[in-house]
């Protein structure tokens, strides 16, 4: 028996065990991590057969790409009896800002001021999670904060949303240290984004240690570790505001949490892409090849490795 097939049974376990089975998250998953750089489209068709492992079945797939859709994030193209669904401009613009702040390297200095969205009076618009969704932290029901992104990136995610003209953006600074952690801690609840860093560290190091101690990886099962592991990742991350190390805590579990995630892609990607060349597919035929910019993705610890 392989090593990682116990550590994978418990990895599938846990996710097919949430309820509701949440397939949209997932897809939105899969569409970020691999479909995305290998052109942002797949045939209905193929999207199906990349969820079956995970244990989504078909009409759950249908039903939650028509609702991504719906939100605006996916756009369908048919040609006879196949359809195909790709990223929307917004999709396109949303996916980039996330993928820039999954894959990247974690922030090391700063210039201790702080990016303020405060919603105007009368907004009847709810952007509140799509400021949480964009790393701002919610200081009280119409002030927001963000500890690095410019005035010029929030005017543009914010474009990006439709949400320019809900809110004032100000660019500000407190009067020292010690306000600035008082204010990481009012924006971000980080004893709960340490305790859930904590949980996925101790799910998946289990996993990391059986495929080093694997001869060969199948491809089907380093493409679900792959993406198990940025599914998982992903919801911590985007809700962690990144803060620089003078804002938090001392040995901050979230550092760890990064290195490993970083460790454990780079063993399993280029099996999994192949995984993914062989069932993934255009209306036109395969998949295209993924662009350089994914072999840059943390740091660029698996540059080279191809699918």
């Amino acid at each position: 028996m392989s090593p990682l097939a116990k550590p994978l049974e418990a990895l599938l376990r846990r996710f097919q065990s949430q309820r509701p089975l949440r397939g949209g998250s997932l897809l939105i998953t899969l569409f970020g991590d691999a479909i995305a750089p290998r052109g942002g489209a797949v045939t209905l068709g193929s999207l199906i057969d990349l969820a079956h492992p995970f244990g989504l079945a078909e009409r759950l797939v249908r039903t939650s790409v028509g609702r991504l859709a719906a939100e605006g994030w996916l756009a369908a193209a048919r040609h006879g009896r196949r359809s195909e669904y790709h990223l929307t401009e917004s999709g396109r613009k949303l996916f980039a800002e996330a993928t820039r702040r999954i894959y990247g390297v974690n922030p090391s200095s700063w210039s201790a001021q702080w990016t303020l969205a405060v919603l105007l009076p009368g907004n009847r618009r709810n952007i509140r999670r799509e400021l949480r969704w964009l790393g701002f932290g919610q200081l009280s029901s119409g002030v927001h904060a963000h500890p690095a992104c410019t005035l010029e990136e929030a005017r543009g995610w914010l474009a990006t949303l439709g949400c320019a003209n809900h809110c004032w953006l100000f660019k500000t600074a407190t009067e020292g240290l010690a306000a600035d952690r008082r204010l990481a801690a009012e924006g971000w609840n980080l004893t709960e984004i340490a305790r859930r860093y904590r949980r996925f560290r101790d799910t998946f190091a289990p996993v990391e240690a059986a495929v080093r101690e694997s001869d060969a990886l199948l491809p089907q099962a380093a493409f679900i570790v792959r993406t198990l592991l940025i599914h998982e990742y992903r919801r911590i991350h985007l809700q962690d505001p990144l803060l620089p190390p003078a804002l938090l805590p001392a040995q901050w579990v979230g550092t760890e949490a990064y290195e490993l995630t970083a460790r454990l892609y780079a063993a399993v990607f280029a099996s999994a892409e192949r995984f993914l060349t062989e069932t993934g597919a255009t209306i036109t035929g395969a998949l295209p090849p993924a662009g350089a910019e994914v072999h840059a993705r943390f740091g660029g610890q698996h540059a080279g490795r191809q699918g």
